[in-house]
């Protein structure tokens, strides 16, 4: 019997500010799968990813995780999701520890679990911020902040986990450290979505590629080969984020971290 895909889209279609940005786009991940969605500016993988987790309505089609439609039936809990860089500090003083304890919180829960703090360390000791844990996140660097998301979203020990430009803007060193992380994950099943401008450090854990060209799937299959000028290991390259969406927006009663609320 075939297992239930982790994340099953079909015939989905999305229209911001009276633009289609998806046209009618169908999306299977299996357990354990890795896959990147690549694309260029302004295709629609960040909006993708954020119809998957049910941040943007969707004009038709439907979307299930864990075999279950988005709403309140999702197993939340089991999903990590790292938006496109945004403020992690967001004006409050919070250290990078109690941004990343938010991670454990979701729907049904609104008070952290016994050991939550020591799991935020550990988080945090992951993507290479273990001695920044009682650091305010906003003294923080932009790439900094980048990796305390990260660490929220790992603090869950997600079975999926949903990432939308993780490493840009990111230095190599912390580049390769968070690849050997997300090899762990997987290699203990997680499953992974993962948006990318290239596949850089991440390329050896990819093992399929979903490429989107004005909101519809042209290829999905073996990831392609990196172009020239970008595939040397040192190579990095910033650049302006997809211009698909205003910025990371929530669906009512969706939470921060995922967790679904009435």
């Amino acid at each position: 019997m075939p297992l239930t895909p982790v994340i099953a889209a079909s015939g989905v279609r999305v229209t911001l500010g009276g633009s289609t940005i998806l046209w009618d786009v169908d999306l299977t991940v299996g357990q354990s799968e890795v896959v990147a969605l690549l694309g260029a500016n302004g295709s629609g993988k960040s909006t993708l990813v954020r119809a998957v987790v049910g941040a943007v309505p969707l004009d038709r089609g439907r979307v299930e995780l864990f075999g279950s439609p988005l709403g309140p039936q999702v197993p939340w809990e089991r999903v990590g999701y790292v938006p496109q860089r945004v403020s992690a500090g967001g004006g409050v003083p919070a250290t990078a520890c109690e941004v990343v304890v938010s991670g454990t919180l979701h729907g049904r829960r609104v008070l952290p679990p016994r050991g939550a703090r020591a799991r935020a360390r550990a988080a945090l000791e992951q993507v290479g911020l273990g001695d920044r844990v009682d650091q305010p996140v906003r003294e923080m660097s932009g790439g900094q902040q980048q990796r305390v998301l990260i660490a929220r979203a790992l603090v869950r020990r997600p079975d999926l986990l949903l990432l939308d430009e993780p490493v840009a803007g990111v230095d190599v060193a912390s580049q390769r450290t968070f690849a050997d992380v997300l090899t762990d994950l997987v290699d203990h099943g997680t499953t992974v979505l993962v948006v990318l401008h290239e596949l850089g450090a991440l390329a050896p854990l990819v093992q399929r590629a979903v490429v989107l060209r004005h909101g519809s799937v042209v290829h999905d299959g073996a990831p392609p080969a990196p172009a020239p000028e970008h595939a040397g290991p040192d190579h990095v390259h910033l650049h302006p984020h997809d211009g698909d969406e205003a910025g990371p927006a929530e669906a009512p009663g969706l939470s921060t971290t995922l967790g679904w609320e009435r």
